[in-house]
């Protein structure tokens, strides 16, 4: 309930001494006040600020023309509601009384310290407390985005069926694609909106990492060639961002090979166990290895937080050389790890993870873990199984396994047909 994150925030600024605290974030804002908003594209965000006191009602400053009545009604007793063109008004308040007030280092405005100092109060810039709270999602957080990713993933699963059978004519553009998976998405009934913009890569286009495909570079999904998928959906329930790459005919020796080693370190990372405290960047190597081994890499980090039904990416946990935050348990983050032959393909291998407590048995710590939270099969035709170890490929069998126990149910008749192979045993034939 947002009383109880409020109370948690309050908590906060007693422990830190500070009399109020300014919220110049619209995801804090969000979270903290359990509103969502469509002032942003792909990110259900409401545009505004808030003032949360130590004592006493917060302020939210949001357009009136924006709020709902079932929103409304949804903060009273909870916050008062003012626009915001009143915001400067309760700045000056706060430092006519000369509270002391933290102040976001990471999206607060210089204009908003100087009105506060200016009325004689003094600012105190630091981390919002919100950032942390936020990053560790909560019980109903949890159960939501679970239901989230097996929804998604049934309709992605429809896609790469309708992929399976449809590329290797050669008739589908990158474009296509797009649309078709999105239509997918659609049809649950429930897609509010995708998280960004789909991308959408086939042969060498897939090794531009950022790609987003327009009618003036859209081509053709070919024989002989990889298409990489990156996309994301946003529901009521939670945020899903997956990247499937697929093989369109029959792949290369040297495509095989480097997915391979993707994959790898993707279960590398899926399977790692890691003591409280444990940053991103400790961790971000083991994604690595199998590419460093046959030297190679890739020019992004291995992981982003991601938000429930907020922002796909959010901060402040990653899986990066620059994630010199400790993983909590609760936190979400994506686990891709890839690799880009420049004017050749692209390889992308995503799934959401939740950090969770692990037992460990010996283990004089307390250890932690992940648990997969994306469902939708990695390609069999692009696996060298003579690279994975028994344990990888042990790990690889019981996903698919548990990917379609998982989707069996939500997919239509020809796609359970086609989840069935797709998911069997990497050793059968």
């Amino acid at each position: 309930a947002a009383s109880a994150k409020l109370d948690r925030v309050r908590a906060a600024l007693d422990k830190a001494r500070l009399d109020a605290l300014v919220v110049s974030d619209p995801h804090n804002l969000a979270w903290a006040f359990n509103l969502r908003g469509g002032d942003v594209s792909h990110t259900p965000l409401p545009l505004g600020y808030a003032v949360i006191p130590r004592d006493g009602l917060p302020r939210l400053f949001l357009d009136a023309r924006k709020v709902t009545a079932e929103a409304l009604a949804a903060l009273d007793g909870l916050a008062e509601r003012h626009d915001p063109e009143v915001l400067t008004e309760a700045l000056d308040a706060l430092g006519a009384g000369k509270a002391r007030v933290r102040l976001d280092a990471a999206t607060g405005a210089v204009a908003l310290r100087r009105r506060i100092e200016a009325a004689g109060g003094s600012v105190d810039v630091g981390p919002d407390p919100i950032t942390a709270m936020k990053a560790a999602k909560n019980a109903a957080e949890i159960a939501g985005t679970r239901a989230a990713h097996r929804r998604d993933g049934a309709a992605v699963t429809r896609f790469l069926a309708w992929l399976a059978r449809e590329a290797p004519g050669g008739g589908i553009s990158e474009i296509d694609a797009v649309v078709r998976l999105e239509a997918f998405r659609a049809e649950t009934g429930l897609l509010r909106e995708i998280a960004f913009p789909t991308i959408s890569g086939s042969g060498p286009n897939g090794a531009i990492v950022h790609y987003r495909v327009s009618r003036g570079t859209d081509r053709r999904v070919q024989p002989g060639e990889l298409f990489l998928i990156d996309s994301g959906a946003q529901y009521a329930d939670g945020t899903t961002d997956i990247t499937r790459t697929v093989a369109v005919g029959t792949p290369s020796p040297e495509m095989r090979d480097r997915f391979t080693r993707v994959l790898k370190g993707h279960i590398a990372i899926a399977t790692a166990m890691f003591p409280r405290g444990t940053t991103g960047a400790q961790i971000d190597a083991f994604a690595r290895r199998p590419l460093w081994e046959a030297g190679l890499d890739f020019d992004h980090g291995t992981g982003h937080g991601v938000g429930a039904f907020l922002s796909v990416h959010e901060g402040p946990q990653r899986i990066a050389k620059t994630g010199t935050v400790a993983l909590q348990p609760g936190m979400i983050v994506s686990n891709e790890p890839g690799y880009y032959k420049v004017q050749a393909f692209g390889i992308r291998l995503e799934n959401l993870v939740l950090v969770e407590e692990t037992s460990l048995p010996g283990a004089e710590r307390p250890m932690l873990g992940f648990e997969t939270l994306t469902l939708a099969p990695f390609d069999r035709a692009l696996v060298a199984p003579e690279l994975l170890t028994p344990a990888e490929t042990a790990w690889l069998d019981a996903y698919h396994a548990r990917v379609r126990e998982a989707l069996d149910a939500l997919v239509d008749p020809e796609t359970r047909a086609w989840l069935a192979e797709a998911t069997r045993p990497l050793a059968a034939a």
